[in-house]
């Protein structure tokens, strides 16, 4: 399991031994997406940034990079056929859709 916290960490629970580590993601966090085909997870925050996190192993985690978005862009959605991320962001009521791809 993927938990994306506000404390500024992912934490991962492995299901079967209830073994967790943390990675740090950014502050207020509210999305973590997983990609199966790529192995990454994704935690959007309100800093404007999704850390990329590889799953090499049940027990191995990496940050690999770190996208930066706007400020407040943190509800987001994964597209699992085009691997691609949709964020929505408002500014002086103004709504944004972003699209983040490779």
């Amino acid at each position: 399991m993927f938990i994306g916290c506000r404390s500024k960490v992912m934490a991962v629970m492995n299901a079967d031994n209830g073994k967790m580590i943390t990675l740090p993601i950014g502050e207020h966090v509210d999305a973590t997406a997983f990609d199966p085909e790529s192995r990454l997870i994704f935690n959007a925050n309100g800093e404007g940034t999704i850390p990329a996190i590889r799953e090499y192993t049940s027990d191995k985690y990496s940050v690999v990079a770190t996208v930066k978005t706007l400020p407040k862009a943190k509800t987001m959605a994964l597209d699992p056929k085009t691997h691609q991320l949709l964020l929505s962001t408002a500014e002086a009521g103004q709504f944004e859709v972003l699209v983040v791809g490779r």
